[in-house]
């Protein structure tokens, strides 16, 4: 089970960078308007943000395995259907159904480790998935450049479909852990309410500068509209879909709010550094050096940081959170190369010493029939205070330069820093 997990984890960040790499040439190569063409990214994470909670409680209400698979399917077919795609409207619509179904495996495949691993293991767990996440954050790029010149746009969607079909395949043979407690009421109207929040809102910050300004200002209004009809129902819902009890655990809220900031800051990292390292004229050879130092460490350095969070998950937690705002404070002081070389190491170490541990610290606190649902909300909440960093970063840098987004993540990074502080148990290990 861990392995057909993670084997389903390492397509995620390829599903995302690689159709992002290839939005200009699948632009310029199928027929459509342009303007579908931001929308092959933004459908798939729209709808990924907005089907996650609902894929956490439905795959805790069936045979976890089997839901899991299920999802893996799903994004096998619409990525063999979408490199076979016609047009922009069909790509775009594909992608929205694989957004559905990488949120199936993803819940499908937390809620099926978590019926599996006692907590106690399930730092262990999370550090396997820090480290498979991690390698593929870092590689998805360069895998998409490879898969592009080697087969074009087309190769980019089948790559992760085959990894999908794998997957799927990997649990042959498997049982498929139905839960024996699973209360009978489920909040549908509340699941689809907080999905539409989240994806109106999601889509919004993600559609950028380029967008006309009502584009955005409509998906506000829906978020806005879905967020007071979603208050309404679940204060009527005898078992609400938001796992509110959750939510009041200090150390739950603390470790999606520090997760949410480390991707935060690798996200606005990504944009900013390599901003500033073309305003000192570095060469192509001393930014892949950068890029490298912020992204190579979440590769080799998440089974490290299992060990060290077995010593004091909330003291490395707040530790690399006040580095990753130290790092950002120097850089409004100085861009020299150098120092850009250095932010860049000191970052990427500290997200490589947490990559997971976050994660697995805080479901701990989740009982496993509930663990998809923990595990989807979780994630939502990480998605959501990622992009809402990079929104703001993203605004900020426009009006202010890019050192000045780095030091919106720098903020995003103290915040969650004192609130693991002062709210996770100093024994929380």
């Amino acid at each position: 089970m861990l392995v057909a997990d993670l084997i389903s984890t390492a397509v995620f960040p390829l599903a995302i960078t690689g159709a992002t790499a290839i939005v200009p040439d699948v632009t310029m190569r199928l027929p459509g308007a342009d303007a579908l063409g931001p929308w092959i990214v933004l459908a798939y994470n729209g709808l990924f943000a907005a089907a996650l909670l609902l894929a956490g409680a439905t795959a805790d209400r069936s045979a976890r395995t089997r839901f899991f698979v299920a999802g893996n399917l799903v994004v096998a077919v619409t990525g063999v259907l979408s490199a076979l795609a016609p047009d922009l409207l069909s790509l775009v619509a594909l992608r929205a159904v694989a957004g559905v179904g990488a949120a199936m495996c993803a819940a499908g495949g937390s809620s099926m480790l978590l019926a599996v691993y006692p907590p106690e293991e399930r730092r262990r767990v999370y550090g396997y998935a820090g480290a498979v996440l991690g390698s593929s954050l870092a590689l998805g790029p360069v895998v998409a450049q490879v898969l592009m010149a080697a087969g074009g746009w087309p190769l980019v969607f089948l790559a992760p479909a085959t990894v999908a079909a794998i997957a799927a395949l990997a649990t042959l043979g498997l049982p498929g852990l139905r839960s024996p407690e699973v209360p009978d009421g489920f909040d549908l109207a509340g699941a689809v309410l907080f999905g539409v929040t989240i994806a109106a809102a999601v889509t919004a910050l993600g559609l950028g500068s380029g967008a006309p300004w009502w584009g955005p200002a409509v998906l506000v209004l829906v978020a806005v509209a879905g967020a007071v009809g979603l208050v309404r129902v679940e204060r009527r819902a005898a078992d609400p879909a938001i796992p509110v009890d959750l939510l009041r655990i200090p150390a739950y809220r603390a470790y999606a709010l520090a997760t949410g900031a480390f991707m935060g800051m690798l996200v606005v990292g990504l944009t900013a550094l390599p901003q500033l390292g073309a305003a000192q004229r570095m060469g192509s050879g001393e930014a892949a050096v950068m890029l490298s130092l912020l992204t190579v460490p979440s590769t080799v350095l998440p089974l490290l940081a299992v060990r060290l969070a077995r010593r004091g998950a909330r003291a490395l937690v707040t530790a690399t959170l006040f580095a990753c705002t130290v790092t950002a404070l120097v850089l409004q002081v100085t861009d020299h190369p150098a120092a850009l070389l250095a932010a860049a190491g000191v970052v990427g170490v500290c997200l490589g010493l947490t990559e997971g541990v976050p994660d697995g610290q805080a479901l701990k606190y989740v009982p496993y029939q509930r663990g998809g649902a923990g595990a989807a909300l979780f994630s939502t909440a990480r998605m959501s205070l990622e992009t809402l960093t990079l929104a703001a970063a993203t605004g900020v840098m426009a009006a202010l330069g890019p050192a000045s987004g780095m030091a919106v993540a720098g903020a995003m990074c103290l915040v969650a820093g004192v609130v693991v502080h002062r709210t996770v148990p100093s024994r929380d290990t």
